[in-house]
């Protein structure tokens, strides 16, 4: 199956935009089973079932996490962070007719109580084909600082 490079790159962007607005149930979404989302810590391979990660949600925890985020009790969202990020060098591996594998630079900032935060990486897209559009099925960001004490993740990255 022949890659749309444009449809691609308008779902990354609108994922980003969700998740810089808060708009959770939109977000989870995107999302399919099987989910994993997945933030190392201290190193990009590292074994998440040995190692601490820094977000390692399946579909359940997933759930969990944006239910907790819209419930009033993140108290390290409470205010919320303003957020905005871009979203660059987007490279699109089609591996077969039912996923597409993409990789992207991204920029992130947050601010919240009157610190600004600055976040990069690169993001691992793993999605899925569907209804005209795509579903996540996994995500997997590499944060430049993973090694480095982070003050607060407590939005989705």
């Amino acid at each position: 199956m022949p890659v749309d490079r444009e449809r691609v790159e308008q779902f990354l962007f609108r994922e980003a935009q969700l998740m810089d607005e808060h708009r959770f149930d939109e977000w989870l979404a995107l999302w399919s089973e099987p989910a994993l989302y997945w933030v190392p810590s201290n190193r990009d391979d590292l074994d998440p079932a040995r190692e601490v990660s820094l977000i390692y949600d399946d579909w359940v925890r997933l759930q969990l996490r944006i239910a907790r985020l819209k419930s009033g009790f993140a108290h390290a969202q409470e205010p919320r962070s303003r957020m905005r990020r871009l979203i660059s060098n987007i490279e699109i591996e089609d591996v077969g007719d039912w996923e597409i594998v993409t990789h992207s630079n991204f920029l992130l900032a947050e601010l919240r109580r009157g610190k600004q935060d600055l976040f990069a990486g690169r993001t691992t897209h793993r999605l899925r084909p569907e209804n005209g559009s795509f579903k996540l099925i996994s995500k997997k960001v590499l944060l430049v600082n993973n090694d480095e004490p982070i003050d607060n993740l407590t939005f989705l990255i």
